[in-house]
């Protein structure tokens, strides 16, 4: 076996895009998860207008250093109506509803609005973007949602809700929908960085009228609060945003936004780790659901056996019909040319006319009819010509 072949065994050419993506994603949901404890300590010193500004400024200064070292430029004029309505829902109006809504309704009913936001990905998905809706992936997300809903009614404490509230978390629901529907076209024109990058700086724009809210409480915050912020702006925003570009390219719309229901697991996860918050029941209960649901809805129907296996038998057949149509043409020629040179009669040319007549199925029905036997017979027809 060659090198060659060995590296396609592995990793065939046709795969590796597919777990790029993948990998990609994983990133985006891990960082995702992270921001979750990041904002809570965060929250405590921020409002929600200064630490989405303060978020932004620090992604947008780390995704401007590396498209100046890359050399990046600006986007191609067909990307910048994807990247500026993605920058004014998803990156602007989006972390300041959610953060806001989030102080005014538990964590149950805060899972269950913005939770749906991945579901009217699917749904705008198929209609602006001709995105598909199989079975699985309904299927999957219904799973995922319930899951998501249980995670967050095990983790909101008894805390109550308000009708501002449930409207900022709908409203962020459906401008983080939006936000990736009018992403997905944008990355056929330009690069992720390209598109995360100026849709973190419409953004950061968007909540300028915070900035006076954020000096003054910067100015107060502990350090710990503001490295939070800074960390929320490097890593949850400014890479997890360039990897979810770089898989939301590479796939549709709907399955990602399905991918996002692993979160409310990792972050189950993540809080007991490092905020010694031990899950009950009903909340791994929920985390196991929303990864169940994400593998169900990202999975897809396999090749039956059979039919593979078929199409390699008729193949297979046909090669070997037509191989054995080449043996017999080979097997024949050279016997009649032999029988009929010294033929001299009518008695001659029937005498080699029979056997070669009666060999040439065995020849191409058989392998051994190229070989020893099949020259041997016309080697004898011709001797009892030369005798008649």
């Amino acid at each position: 076996m060659t090198n060659a072949s060995l590296i396609s065994r592995i990793a065939p050419p046709g795969r590796r895009a597919p777990l790029l993506a993948a990998g990609a994603a994983t990133v985006t949901v891990g960082l995702w998860a992270s921001a979750f404890v990041a904002i809570r300590s965060a929250g405590a010193a921020y409002s929600p207008g200064a630490l989405a500004l303060g978020r932004l400024l620090a992604g947008a200064l780390v995704l401007g250093v590396v498209c100046a070292v890359r050399r990046e430029g600006l986007p191609p004029r067909g990307a910048w109506r994807g990247i500026a309505i993605s920058g004014l829902l998803w990156f602007g109006f989006y972390m300041v509803a959610l953060n806001w809504g989030e102080q005014q309704v538990d964590a149950g009913t805060a899972a269950l609005v913005v939770n749906i936001g991945p579901i009217l990905i699917a749904l705008l998905g198929a209609r602006l973007l001709g995105d598909a809706m199989p079975p699985r992936l309904l299927a999957g997300m219904a799973v995922s949602f319930a899951g998501a809903v249980a995670v967050g009614l095990s983790m909101s404490g008894g805390g109550g809700s308000s009708v501002l509230g449930v409207v900022l978390c709908l409203l962020a629901a459906v401008a983080y929908a939006a936000g990736v529907v009018a992403q997905k076209p944008a990355l056929g024109h330009a690069s992720s960085l390209q598109v995360t990058t100026f849709g973190c700086l419409i953004g950061a724009v968007v909540c300028l009228p915070f900035a006076g809210r954020l000096v003054h409480e910067a100015a107060a915050a502990p350090l710990g609060a503001t490295l939070d912020m800074v960390y929320l702006g490097v890593f949850p925003t400014a890479l997890a945003f360039t990897t979810w570009g770089y898989a939301l390219a590479r796939t549709s719309a709907s399955r990602m936004g399905a991918t996002t229901y692993a979160v409310p697991a990792l972050v189950v996860l993540m809080s007991w780790l490092v905020l010694d918050e031990v899950p009950g029941p009903l909340t791994l209960a929920g985390g196991a659901l929303c990864l169940a649901g994400v593998a169900v809805s990202r999975s897809r129907p396999r090749r039956t056996p059979a039919s593979g296996s078929a199409s390699g038998a008729s193949a297979e057949a046909g090669a070997s019909a037509s191989a054995s149509a080449s043996v017999s043409e080979a097997a024949a020629g050279p016997v009649t040319v032999h029988a009929a040179a010294p033929a001299q009669g009518p008695a001659a040319g029937a005498s080699a006319a029979a056997p070669s007549g009666s060999g040439g199925p065995t020849g191409a029905g058989t392998p051994s009819g190229v070989g020893g036997p099949r020259p041997a017979t016309a080697g004898e027809s011709g001797s009892r010509a030369e005798q008649a």
